[in-house]
This record gives structure tokens, C-alpha cells and sequence, in this order.
């Protein structure tokens, strides 16, 4: 029986390297077949850049206020900033409800341990994020001249977000597998999540009686903390990161639970 995180993580630690050759796999998966290969990893976010740059400076003319993104550029690369961080969140929920659906032949394997499957998915998303990151850099350095020490940060920034996302992984991967449509539901739940989360408008244009849910909002942290650190060189909210820390420790620690205690179904219904 499974009763504590120390045995988690001597059994995840135990399966390190295997969970390094199927995230590597899973990334150069991606873009299997394409002339470019792994080439477009990089493309993406800097046409994504590009894009937002263009839209945002010359046609819409738009504007973050409050003595942020008064210049269209740092309102790109505010929206940008926010974008990366929602989307290593959100690539790793759409695609957790099929990733043990999609290889039934590991699950008729005993030996096999399914729970890396949605740590696969994690550290494939975390590698595009981290390349996207550096496009982000990339573009405040060229664009604004701006690089702000505390971008040092941002593994701390993360982490309540990762251990988030991978407890949520572990257990919408399980119910992926009883229920089908889950997968269609998390997709339009998503795109709901996404525009109630701060990325293309600042929390302060919010009216006071709707921030609650905002706050309530772990994303919403996450967000304004990334463009803390990243564009704005502040320091994050050290209150949040501790708080939001131990409770993705706890949801991470539950969804490991609840995979393991519903594995031992998968076979029958695939």
C-alpha cells in the first residue's frame, strides 16, 4: 500500500532515467515526419512573439495601464509572458486523459510503471516552456533592452503551478481511462480557465466584487508572479509561492494516490 509522499518519490527517483528517455522520446516525437524536426519548438513561440509584437503595436494600438505596458511591445511580451505560463499548464491537462488510452500495450505490462506516463507529459511541456522562455528573453533584450536579474525566480515561481498540473495530470490520466468524454470536457474547461486567468488583461481592470474568483484562481498567481520576476523585475509573492507550494504538494501527493489505487483497473477496460 501506498500511505506516504517518501515513498513517491524513491519510487519516481528510482524510475529517473526511464522518465528522461520518454520525455526526450515524447519531444522529438512531436514533430516526427517534419523537415524541420525539433526545429519547430523554436519557430512556434517566435512566430507567436512576432505575431502578438505586430497586432498589439500596430493594430491595435493596445495598452496594460497603470504605468505597465504603456508601449505596445511590452504589452505583447506582457501577453506573451502570460501565454507560455497558462499554455505548460494547459498542454499537460488536455493530453493527460488519453495518455494511458493511447498506450494500452505498457498497461498489459506488469513491471511497467504507468504512473511516468503523465510525468512524460510534464517534462515534454516544461521543455517547449523553457524554449519559449528564451524567445521571451530573447525578445526583451532586443525589443526593450531589458533584462532583469530576477528572471532567477522563475523555477521558484513554478513550482507551485508544476506540482499543480502534475497532480491534476495523474488523476484526469486515471479518469481518462473509465470515462472518454473527459477529455472533450477538459478542452472547453480549459478555454473557459484561460480567459479567467489574467493573460490578456491586467487583475486591477477587474471590478472588485468579481477579483474573488481571480484570486481563488491558482493560475492567476502563477501568471502575475512569471511577469513579476520576467518583465517587471520584481520580486513574487513570497506569502503565495509558500502557500501555493504545499497546497500542489498535496494535490500532487492525492493525484499519485488516486492513480495507483485505480490502476489496477486499466486492463480490464482497455
Amino acid at each position: 500500500m501506498i500511505n506516504s509522499k517518501d515513498y513517491m518519490l524513491s519510487k519516481l527517483w528510482r524510475q529517473k532515467s526511464l522518465i528522461n528517455q520518454f520525455i526526450k522520446r515524447e519531444v522529438i516525437g512531436r514533430y516526427r515526419g517534419s523537415y524541420l524536426g525539433i526545429v519547430w519548438s523554436f519557430i512556434n513561440p517566435l512566430m507567436m512573439l512576432v505575431i502578438y509584437t505586430y497586432f498589439f503595436s500596430v493594430v491595435f494600438k493596445a495598452k496594460w495601464g497603470s504605468g505597465v505596458g504603456e508601449s505596445q511591445v511590452e504589452f505583447a511580451l506582457i501577453l506573451f509572458c502570460g501565454l507560455i505560463t497558462f499554455n505548460l499548464f494547459s498542454d499537460v491537462i488536455t493530453r493527460s486523459p488519453s495518455v494511458v488510452i493511447n498506450n494500452p500495450n505498457y498497461v498489459k505490462k506488469v513491471v511497467f510503471p504507468l504512473e511516468i506516463l503523465p510525468i512524460t507529459i510534464l517534462g515534454a511541456a516544461l521543455v517547449h516552456f523553457l524554449i519559449s522562455l528564451s524567445i521571451l528573453t530573447l525578445g526583451l533584450i532586443l525589443l526593450m533592452g531589458v533584462f532583469n536579474w530576477t528572471i532567477v525566480f522563475v523555477p521558484i515561481v513554478l513550482l507551485p503551478l508544476l506540482f499543480m498540473t502534475l497532480g491534476l495530470g495523474w488523476f484526469f490520466a486515471s479518469l481518462g481511462v473509465f470515462i472518454r468524454d473527459i477529455g472533450q470536457f477538459l478542452g472547453l474547461a480549459v478555454q473557459a480557465l484561460m480567459f479567467l486567468s489574467p493573460i490578456f488583461y491586467p487583475i486591477s481592470i477587474i471590478p472588485e466584487s468579481f477579483r474573488v474568483f481571480y484570486y481563488l484562481n491558482p493560475i492567476s498567481y502563477v501568471v502575475e508572479d512569471m511577469r513579476k520576476v520576467i518583465i517587471l523585475g520584481q520580486s513574487p509573492d513570497w506569502t503565495w509561492l509558500i502557500i501555493g507550494t504545499l497546497i500542489g504538494m498535496l494535490l500532487s501527493w492525492l493525484g499519485y494516490l488516486w492513480f495507483q489505487k485505480t490502476k489496477g483497473g486499466f486492463a480490464d477496460v482497455l
